[in-house]
């Protein structure tokens, strides 16, 4: 049976179907349209899911029934237009729950004059078949030795709702953190852009540092840029440091010398002193596009070795496809560079045989100042998806890989352009 009342957390995931019962999607928001006084907000639809990732709207009147774990539409036909949030609109898992407001109910007086946090939010649809938000769960901050208490007020019993108080600085995003759980980093960054700034910055200020940096690395340049400013000096200089060496560089090439020199001095130097060596190459040639970090071992290393080192689940596939050896030190710049051996020659081999029997040293290293085409070139040419990169006394100065040399060729606002082949040319 079809509901006329339900929670927004409980829509959260749902699928989303037409009515031949063909998957559309997922419900990842509803979209409210909360007014400066304290009537009830109606409802204008909900944000979906793809499959490809991208977030549409979904006109609430395009509902013809919420069952559970399921909800279905009147029609398969939508509008794949990227979502964009218009003024007056609130997304209610991401900009309303979560906030702190006020209980004012005559039959609740605990919590007279208490901060409490909304934890959901409850919708009905009205016999004009609008869905209106009638009333919000909250709960307050936990007591000693008691449990915090969850209670459903009417929506005109809340104050601290109105566009302006939600909109003010220090709401908690719990929940929003929630959904980023298990989430890739590239998928996580795509759904912080699309946020508010005001909750894009709240945000990453509650991610931890280490992943704060994976999610910034998969953002725009200038996206980077601008969330970085946003940070403390001292937290911006951790994630920093917590960044892959050549994004770090990449993001700190794009501000004004004195405010990168200003970060590169409150990182740790050990982490500091690598991503220095980069910035003294351009961004377009292999020493600019490099990582100091690849896997690196001396002849000596058994193959056993080698592949526990290769199975490291923080490399990319492309770092992890070859291994390269050297003569001590391994810690970039390296001693001489004697040759490389691919992931699948590992395989092949006794676990106890050394890498230094195997080497392939026919191939080619990259010269740091090898621009991208000529990178590119090398690539496609010995069907590799990592390269070494060795200075004139051949010194292992570290490694290009395929996904970096992507990232330089597809233009500045790839992330925004629209995939037509992924939904079928629409």
């Amino acid at each position: 049976m079809a509901a006329t009342r339900v929670y927004v957390a409980r829509l959260a995931g749902l699928a989303v179907l037409g009515p031949d019962g063909e998957s559309i999607g997922r419900i990842r928001d509803v979209v409210v349209a909360v007014r400066s006084d304290r009537q009830q907000p109606r409802v204008h639809g909900l944000v979906v899911e793809l499959p490809t990732r991208r977030r549409i709207f979904v006109p609430i009147l395009r509902v013809t029934a919420i069952e559970p774990g399921v909800v279905t539409l009147n029609t398969g036909t939508v509008s794949l237009r990227r979502f964009t949030q218009r003024p007056g609109e609130m997304l209610a898992l991401a900009q309303i729950v979560d906030s702190v407001v006020r209980v004012e109910d005559p039959d609740l007086p605990d919590l007279a004059g208490v901060d409490v946090h909304v934890i959901d939010l409850g919708l009905e649809q009205t016999r004009s078949r609008d869905w209106l938000v009638t009333r919000v769960a909250v709960r307050g901050h936990r007591r000693l030795g008691r449990r915090r208490t969850v209670h459903v007020v009417d929506w005109s019993m809340v104050s601290g709702l109105t566009p302006y108080e939600i909109d003010r600085p220090g709401q908690d995003v719990t929940q929003l953190l929630e959904q980023f759980e298990g989430m890739r980093a590239a998928d996580v960054a795509l759904q912080l852009r699309e946020l508010p700034e005001k909750r894009r910055i709240e945000v990453a200020v509650a991610l931890d540092d280490e992943r704060l940096a994976d999610v910034v690395q998969e953002l725009p340049d200038d996206e980077q840029v601008e969330l970085l400013s946003h940070l403390e000096v001292r937290r911006a200089a951790d994630v920093l440091e917590a960044m892959d060496p050549d994004d770090a560089a990449d993001l700190l090439g794009e501000l004004p010398e004195g405010e990168a020199e200003s970060l590169l001095a409150l990182m740790d130097p050990q982490e500091s002193e690598p991503v220095r060596r980069l910035l003294e190459h351009s961004p377009y040639s292999a020493g600019g596009l490099m990582t100091p970090k690849p896997i690196i071992l001396t002849p000596s290393t058994t193959v056993a070795e080698a592949l526990a080192r290769v199975r490291n689940p923080d490399l990319t596939p492309a770092l992890a496809s070859m291994v390269f050896v050297v003569r001590p030190p391994t810690a970039t710049p390296t001693g001489r560079y004697l040759g490389s051996v691919h992931i699948q020659q590992l395989l092949r081999e006794p676990p106890a045989h050394l890498v230094g029997g195997i080497l392939d040293t026919d191939l080619s290293p990259l010269r740091p100042e090898l621009p991208l085409a000529a990178v590119t070139r090398y690539f496609a040419t010995y069907n590799l998806v990592c390269g070494p990169v060795v200075d004139e006394e051949n010194h292992l100065l570290g490694a290009v890989s395929v996904d970096d040399v992507l990232d330089h060729l597809l233009p500045e606002d790839w992330r925004d352009q629209v995939e037509n082949d992924e939904r079928g040319g629409a």
